[in-house]
């Protein structure tokens, strides 16, 4: 096993801010209602996802990321990922990166689950003498020896998830970002999964998560990050922040409560 050095950073966000413009169509009558398919009167806002973020995950790190829904925490995800650019700030990312963001995200429809495989990890810069020598355990690993050959179009979401974790997890990246991976599958599935990503994490790996499942945050997470309304409210040990957030809960479902009495 090689022995990780935790003096040295995976990750590095440094003042990270990013805003969308979402766009409305305003009707001021029944007239331009009813004439609105005609003479579209847009509208914008800006939203601001992500606001003057910062923090580091180490080699050997897991770094967990919770909030309520809308607080920014894909949109994170996703710029870590390369999949966004910042607005501002910057993001340093130290050896291969591999994100599970969403349900057969890269994968192709019309593909089966071999040639997805293939086509994913080549696209993400590995090479196809690497997936040669994996392609077996991948199928194996997801469960799905029968459905090899097998459009994704025709897979459950489960399936779906079992194949992107792991052809994620055997092409060995060094960094493994993923978003509520553990809550899809069943339980033989979700253990086999946690079991993967600690030894990514006796191996050195970085590993950064989004969950809702404050138990699982609290067993594997080394450090957590509450984040809403794009600002990072705090970040420390899993016990503090999960407390902090569950202060946050409770105070938003007083005043709820409040305003429908």
């Amino acid at each position: 096993m090689r022995r990780c050095n935790l003096s040295e950073y995976a990750i590095r966000v440094k003042s990270v801010s990013k805003n969308f413009k979402i766009h409305h169509e305003k009707r001021d009558s029944v007239f331009e209602s009813m004439t609105g398919f005609f003479q579209k009167q847009k509208h914008s806002e800006i939203l601001q996802a992500l606001d003057n973020i910062s923090f580091d995950v180490k080699n050997g790190e897991i770094f967990g990321i919770i909030g309520p829904n809308g607080g920014g925490k894909s949109t994170l995800l996703r710029i870590i990922s390369k999949i966004y650019s910042p607005d501002s700030g910057s993001v340093d990312v130290q050896g291969k990166i591999i994100p599970i963001l969403a349900l057969g995200l890269g994968f192709h429809p019309e593909f089966t689950a071999i040639t997805n495989i293939y086509q994913s990890s080549i696209l993400l810069g590995f090479k196809k003498e690497t997936i040669d020598t994996r392609i077996k355990e991948i199928i194996k690993f997801a469960e799905l020896e029968k459905f090899a050959d097998t459009k994704v179009k025709n897979f459950s979401s489960g399936m779906l998830m079992r194949l992107a974790f792991a052809t994620s997890v055997f092409v060995d990246p060094d960094i493994l970002i993923f978003d509520e991976v553990l809550a899809v599958g069943d339980e033989n599935f979700q253990k086999k999964c946690a079991k993967t990503i600690l030894s990514f994490k006796e191996r050195g790996k970085a590993i950064v998560f989004v969950s809702h499942n404050m138990g699982l945050v609290r067993e594997y997470a080394d450090r957590v990050m509450f984040l809403n309304k794009g600002k990072a409210q705090t970040i420390g040990s899993p016990d503090d922040v999960i407390a902090a957030y569950g202060d946050f809960c409770r105070e938003r479902d007083k005043i709820s409560n409040v305003s429908n009495e």
